[in-house]
């Protein structure tokens, strides 16, 4: 066979091989090339690699109000209901007194020891209620100073001075009506009580202690309700329950200087309690409080819903403690320096409770006649 033709075949195909480029030398220990990105007209550097952004933490929700949990204590010789109204923390020894209408006696609390120490022998009286039910009056209100409390009784009309170190009670002075509220004024040594059914302030002298006098009667355009004291600026505050004002008195004149709105329903203001921080009066309307900048004509502030049934109330270092007797709850709230009030704490308090007062630590106590007891609320470890 000719095998020409296949020699000149294979000497063509030689050449062409010859003429493609070869690849290029990789010298020994070095790295291979690296793969191009196919060219193009408008090419451009790729991009620099952004550093790593950690995922976004969402923000975290403040704590709700702190849950309050009452300790119940029964009042010694409290068989079932017992009338209470207004109740006083006493500074100097750690304790809380507690007048009980119905057993005509005055419960104070240890507060150290959750023990009572009984003060007896206080009149008291059947009455009729506007319901038709019976009640025994009492004992229904005390105020602390100068080393005695002072005790005002509806059953006889009666304010009673006791010694606070030895519980001994003194003679006591029969006014022209019926007790409500009572105050100690430090400045004047005076003892003011609210007198609602003639419409009036009873100011009493107790520049000795243990033998009350009659000083003067301040006739009221209204029916008087609650009362707070201003040392520092000599300013006895009341409401007036049917008129709904909130008065302003000169403690040495025993006149009125102002008198406000704090925009109270037709049921009327209750209690009042003031905050000496912020020059701040904070009245009760029956379902929620309302702060009166005392320092501005009684400008109207903040104001905080708490439920209905409210009566009595007291501010201790800028907390508001508020019982709502129909709601069955107790309200802590601060207050700042605008007057804006913020709930911090609640609690669960049962039908009726009502008049809550606070001691130096926070802790609450509310006046409990349905069930005849006080009930004590512990100040929370969390609670701002």
């Amino acid at each position: 066979m000719e095998c020409r033709p296949c020699i000149a075949f294979l000497a063509a195909t030689l050449a062409a091989c010859q003429e493609t480029s070869p690849l290029p030398a990789v010298q020994p220990g070095a790295a291979p090339p690296a793969a191009l990105a196919p060219a193009t007209s408008n090419s451009s550097p790729p991009p620099e690699a952004s550093p790593s952004t950690p995922p976004s933490t969402p923000p975290s929700t403040p704590p709700g109000p702190a849950r309050l949990t009452a300790k119940l204590l029964p009042l010694p010789g409290a068989n079932g209901p017992a009338f209470l109204d207004y109740l006083v923390y006493e500074r100097a020894h750690e304790r809380v007194w507690v007048p009980v209408g119905s057993t005509g006696s005055v419960d104070v609390l240890d507060i150290a020891n959750n023990t009572f120490s009984r003060i007896d022998g206080f009149k008291t009286a059947e009455r009729v209620t506007e319901g038709g039910k019976t009640r025994t009056l009492g004992p229904s209100a005390a105020a602390v100073g100068d080393g005695f409390a002072y005790v005002g009784n509806r059953a006889s009309n009666e304010v009673c001075p006791i010694d606070v170190r030895t519980l001994k009670s003194f003679k006591c002075l029969k006014l022209a009506t019926g007790t409500d509220g009572v105050a100690y004024v430090a400045a004047t040594k005076e003892v003011w009580v609210t007198t609602p059914k003639n419409q009036t302030l009873t100011v009493l002298d107790a520049s000795k202690p243990s033998a009350l006098a009659l000083k003067t009667t301040i006739k009221t355009d209204g029916a008087p309700e609650g009362y707070a004291v201003d040392e520092a600026h000599g300013l006895f505050f009341t409401n007036l329950e049917d008129k709904g004002g909130t008065v302003v008195f000169d403690v040495k004149t025993h006149k009125v200087k102002e008198t406000w709105n704090p925009n109270c329903d037709a049921t009327g203001p209750r209690g009042i309690a003031f905050d000496p921080a912020h020059n701040f009066a904070i009245v009760a309307c029956t379902d929620h409080v309302q702060v009166l900048d005392a320092a501005h004509d009684g400008a109207l502030l903040g104001k905080l819903d708490a439920g209905a049934g409210i009566d009595n109330i007291d501010c201790v270092d800028g907390k508001v403690y508020i019982a709502a007797g129909k709601a069955s709850k107790l309200t802590v709230a601060s207050i700042d320096e605008k007057g804006q009030l913020t709930v911090v704490a609640t609690g669960d308090s049962s039908d009726g409770a009502r008049n809550a007062v606070a001691d130096a630590k926070g802790n609450a106590y509310v006046a409990d006649s349905m069930g005849g007891r006080l009930l004590v609320f512990p100040v929370a470890k969390t609670q701002p």
